[in-house]
């Protein structure tokens, strides 16, 4: 099951999405997704672009995992931005004192060199997963797929942001979202920094009146689509 926040952690998750917003992240408007619906928001953590934003952004990666008491004896990023968030998370993991190792994949494996597709430390051990969101778990099947290849355990997720919306199922709404098809079908259990229901939270309580107006929008988006 999806890492619940606690009231020792609900503050993290504020703060994210605050700094989400404020780095440009976090957007409002109208925005297509992958399922062809309308989305009054979008969130790119490809955005999360210089080195104090990224080294923040692992900050809250590394809070959530200490805070959810998750064991993994290493990180996986999953190409291609898994890559440098496992990275960065790696880094800060350390610098908390808690040296991990990480690894990734290539898109296409290399026939020299090293060679093969898995780049990093050797996979081994129990491993964690770390990507920015889960759309619709093809990104995790690949990571598993990969990670039992080489005779390792998946042992979670770690993603940024749970959109907590319902997947879609040969073309329709599926009655459960892509982080719970995941925790379900493939037993792993999702650690997320922040939740839509966390973001809908601050546009509720933000001080902030234009950021405000986007609450109905958002609210209403989660009625229709959300799980």
């Amino acid at each position: 099951m999806t890492v619940s926040t606690t009231s020792s952690t609900d503050t993290l998750s504020q703060d994210f999405v605050r700094f989400a917003v404020e780095a440009g992240v976090l957007r409002f408007g109208e925005f297509k997704t992958k399922a062809g619906r309308l989305s009054p928001y979008f969130f790119n953590a490809g955005l999360f672009n210089d080195g104090a934003r990224l080294g923040r952004l692992a900050e809250f990666y590394a809070q959530r995992l200490i805070a959810s008491g998750l064991e993994f004896d290493m990180l996986f990023g999953p190409a291609y931005k898994g890559i440098t968030l496992a990275a960065a998370v790696a880094v800060e993991l350390a610098r908390r004192g808690r040296n991990v190792p990480f690894a990734y994949n290539r898109k296409e494996a290399k026939d020299h060199g090293e060679g093969g597709v898995l780049v990093g430390a050797p996979v081994q051990g129990r491993v964690l997963i770390i990507d920015d969101v889960i759309s619709a778990g093809t990104s995790v099947r690949e990571s598993i797929a990969m990670i039992q290849a080489a005779g390792a355990t998946p042992c979670g997720v770690a993603i940024a942001l749970d959109r907590q919306e319902k997947a879609t199922e040969n073309g329709n709404d599926a009655p459960y979202s892509a982080v719970q098809w995941v925790e379900r079908q493939l037993g792993l259990r999702v650690c997320a920094i922040a939740t839509l229901s966390d973001l809908l939270q601050y546009l509720q309580s933000t001080a902030d009146p234009q950021l405000g107006t986007h609450f109905a929008s958002v609210a209403a988006y989660r009625d229709r689509y959300g799980v």
